[in-house]
């Protein structure tokens, strides 16, 4: 089938990530090459464990993944316990994606709990259809969104407070200098800590576990994200809807590398005009 691509040799820039292409929680791990010049699918199997992503390395071969200089992922566990030490000297960067759908997720567990606790004890249902106007940006709210945003922010409640705190951390992103973004992303930690919202000091936590790794992305002068990963990864989510799913890891694979591989095509026989 083709299946290694034309060359691996000048790779200098990979993403990492897991796409589901099963129900019941079948996953793969995808890595792909992120290079400024060149996106594409280096290698995909089955599973997202830490032996997943080590098969990897020993497929890329330890003196490429000596020279490979960023590496994009999420805060998967094994990916990266895996990636420090087989491609150490690489800049390893968790970026935003990941932590703003982690702050989106607390946001909606705190609403939706409190949601619960207000129709218990007889209140005004004031949160009743405010998910989307408290998950969107606010340049893609409706009119309609935007109103009842309005209202509800008028309200003293966690949930309006865990908002008020994402829409503060979103200034992090827009420092420069990894230093100052550092300092920035210390006093947000302290004050979710301090708001006794237990979702979002969750995040907290995590963010100040991963705090050397978020900074990378600063550190890579913002050129590295794992955004390209997830447009890749939409990529294949269009490739496996086209096929109605597969019935087979094989038959995913083969449809995966030839959509999203940049495989060598030979030669037509014939010229079409």
């Amino acid at each position: 089938m083709g299946k290694g691509p034309p060359t691996l040799d000048n790779v200098r820039a990979i993403g990492v990530d897991e796409v589901a292409y099963q129900t019941g929680h079948k996953y793969l791990t995808v890595v792909y090459q992120i290079d400024r010049g060149c996106t594409r699918l280096l290698w995909v199997s089955q599973e997202r464990t830490e032996a997943t992503i080590r098969s990897f390395f020993a497929f890329f071969g330890t003196e490429r993944s000596q020279r490979l200089e960023y590496v994009c992922s999420d805060m998967w566990k094994p990916y990266v316990k895996a990636i420090a030490e087989c491609a150490s000297q690489a800049l390893h960067i968790l970026d935003r994606f990941h932590i703003v759908a982690m702050l989106n997720k607390a946001i909606d567990e705190v609403r939706a709990s409190e949601h619960k606790q207000l129709q218990a004890d007889g209140y005004e249902p004031v949160l009743k259809k405010t998910r989307w106007c408290l998950l969107k940006r606010k340049e893609n709210l409706t009119e309609k969104e935007e109103i009842k945003l309005n209202t509800v922010l008028q309200y003293n409640l966690k949930s309006v407070r865990a908002y008020l705190l994402r829409e503060e951390f979103q200034a992090f992103w827009e420092y420069i200098s990894p230093h100052w973004a550092e300092k920035y992303l210390d006093r947000s930690c302290t004050r979710v800590m301090r708001s006794k919202i237990e979702p979002m000091k969750k995040v907290a936590k995590t963010v100040r576990r991963h705090k050397p790794l978020i900074l990378n992305w600063f550190r890579a002068k913002k050129a590295y994200s794992s955004g390209i990963v997830e447009g890749l990864n939409t990529k294949i989510k269009l490739t496996t809807r086209k096929s109605y799913g597969f019935r087979t890891y094989k038959c995913a694979e083969i449809a995966l590398y030839h959509a999203l591989g940049k495989l060598p095509e030979p030669e037509m026989t014939h010229r079409f005009y």
